[in-house]
């Protein structure tokens, strides 16, 4: 069965309006997990509450979820009202699958609107990636996955040290008049 030209515009039209709406949905809703995240690690210092910091990832965690729930949703509720699927449990169960693209293929549209679900479904792996991004950068800036052992000394590097004109630990890099002197064996 081929789909009409007027059914395709249709298609690309309702997945055009759907693209716009989850992607303004997903870059506000990072900006209110930024704003929430940003006045909680005012408040934090460095290493100072691991707690807290692993609180404020489950937030963006679960910030995400309901991110991703709500567009799921919207999807749903678009491919209920085509009248495409019988039940809104159905649609949902079908968004979901096509969102995070599984594509089981036990639920299935109809020719007429299968090109709004592929869209769909790219549309899903693009904004999951994002938050992605933004979950991987907010866990590298807070570094409370760090172990002890992976975190960086305070010191800075100790230079190399050169044994010249017989005077033991005179630092090499600086003018042979200063008094700039290193223990060997540290």
């Amino acid at each position: 069965m081929d789909v009409s030209l007027y059914q395709l515009n249709l298609n690309l039209a309702a997945a055009t309006m759907m693209v716009a709406l989850t992607t303004l949905m997903h870059f506000f809703g990072l900006l209110l997990l930024t704003r929430l995240m940003n006045d909680a690690h005012v408040r934090l210092r460095r290493h100072a509450n691991r707690l807290r910091q692993a609180g404020m990832i489950l937030l963006a965690v679960f910030g995400l979820f309901a991110l991703h729930t709500m567009q799921i949703w919207i999807y749903a509720t678009l491919f209920r009202a085509l009248g495409e699927l019988r039940s809104f449990e159905e649609a949902l169960y079908f968004s979901t699958v096509t969102f995070v693209s599984l594509g089981y293929g036990d639920v299935v549209l109809t020719p007429n609107w299968r090109v709004l679900s592929a869209i769909e479904g790219a549309n899903g792996v693009i904004l999951i990636a994002w938050s992605t991004a933004f979950l991987l950068t907010v866990t590298s800036r807070l570094k409370v996955l760090e172990h002890d052992w992976l975190e960086q000394d305070e010191e800075p590097p100790v230079q190399a040290v050169a044994l010249s004109d017989g005077i033991r630990g005179h630092d090499a890099s600086t003018p042979s008049g200063s008094d700039n002197r290193k223990e060997l064996g540290r």
